[in-house]
């Protein structure tokens, strides 16, 4: 079975958002710790109350009761998912550059006879007279991958607590050192 191994902390609690205070309920976590020279003051001031340090990634979660974690909290792999469990996993795709049709859109191209001219082109794109226009969302060239994706519905196949490492089914978006959101469903 082929599977992924996902690096997934420990990650730290920097703030906790009540719907008392900001409206909705949320916390705040930091994840990839950076030495305290590379970290500007803003980001050293926010991270001050957790006591753990300055992190190159911070993202909120929603949940439902913020007051079961507590500021400077780590969270670890094995008190958040369990085997078999369902999740989503959202990432940035890999970036293929600008391509052309029939790489991005798998159009069949023209005859590849010699006088043909007309190899790899997408063809006619717009009307004449009516709409005299090329009519929105036309396939066509353009900039290819580097996009946000989610995968959802991938099975959690093993846990491994010492390593803070969760092992998924199948692959995940992203490039080898990319950032993933991995959500419980």
């Amino acid at each position: 079975m082929p599977v992924t191994v996902i690096t997934t902390g420990p990650c730290v609690v920097l703030q906790k958002k009540t719907v008392a205070k900001e409206g909705y309920s949320a916390i705040q976590v930091g994840f990839r710790a950076k030495k305290d020279a590379r970290a500007s003051k803003p980001l050293a001031g926010h991270c001050k109350a957790a006591g753990k340090g300055t992190f190159y990634h911070i993202n909120e979660f929603r949940v439902t009761n913020p007051d079961q974690y507590e500021v400077g909290q780590e969270i670890n792999v094995a008190d958040v998912f369990n085997v078999g469990d369902l999740v989503d996993i959202t990432g940035q795709s890999k970036g293929r550059g600008f391509q052309g049709v029939m790489k991005r859109h798998g159009f069949r191209g023209g005859p590849s006879g010699h006088g043909s001219n007309h190899h790899r082109a997408p063809g006619s794109i717009g009307a004449s007279a009516w709409p005299s226009r090329v009519v929105k969302g036309r396939r066509m060239p353009g900039q290819m991958g580097n996009v946000k994706m989610t995968k959802k519905n991938v099975r959690v196949i093993d846990i491994m607590p010492e390593d803070n490492a969760l092992v998924v089914k199948g692959s995940v978006p992203g490039s080898e050192d990319g950032v993933l959101h991995i959500y419980i469903k």
